[in-house]
């Protein structure tokens, strides 16, 4: 999984440096603002539904060409997950740093389409509902052993473009290639990566 995350961010970061360079590159800077639908990928399978918490941070976007550009954040990410049950909920938090190659089509009025790697640290975790009982499950009872995670990232969205300030509105779907619990012979689950929807507005101001 590490090497598929390494290839991707090599050629993530090639697709930029490979084109022909404007001579007056567009450069952002700004903020976004919106939620997130996230579960864990259990196997063995745990019974969820999504679960709903909010993401933000800050922009910067650097356009070399004119359909392409580079586009770096660094975010707030509330993951983690509900089970069906309705017994149990926990809420991951993460600062989260996403690497991504920003494809558009357009002028003024633009649809874009952004793809990359993205690496993020988990900063704390809570129980948002805990009514189990003397619960030995596994994903109840042992806090959260790998707080690194990696994974890629990919969206896309539509941006209007008035005097220099940049609003849009961008969808995203983030699949984590690592796991939050230990995945050893020994260990029960031998998967559990992050898996989470994004929707987000947000403001960016033409540097010039």
């Amino acid at each position: 999984m590490r090497k598929i995350f390494i290839l991707f961010f090599i050629l993530s970061s090639s697709t930029v440096f490979c084109q022909s360079h404007l001579e007056k590159p567009e450069i952002y800077i700004g903020a976004t603002f919106g939620a997130t639908e996230s579960m864990v990928m259990f196997k063995p399978t745990v019974a969820q539904d999504f679960l709903q918490g909010y993401n933000g941070g800050l922009v910067f976007r650097y356009v070399a060409d004119k359909n392409v550009g580079f586009q770096v954040e660094l975010n707030l990410s509330q993951r983690g997950w509900a089970e069906k049950t309705g017994l149990y909920t926990r809420q991951l938090n993460y600062i989260e740093l996403p690497f991504l190659t920003h494809f558009y089509f357009g002028n003024k009025s633009r649809f874009f389409f952004n793809v990359g790697p993205k690496i993020s640290y988990l900063i704390s975790e809570k129980d948002l509902l805990n009514n189990t009982t003397a619960s030995t499950e596994v994903q109840h009872i042992t806090k959260i052993e790998n707080p690194f995670d990696y994974g890629v990232s990919a969206g896309f969205g539509y941006l209007i473009n008035v005097k220099g300030n940049i609003i849009q509105l961008d969808t995203r779907a983030n699949y984590s290639l690592s796991d939050v619990f230990s995945n050893d012979t020994r260990d029960y689950f031998d998967t559990s990566n992050n898996l989470y929807l994004s929707v987000n507005l947000a403001w960016l101001l033409k540097i010039k």
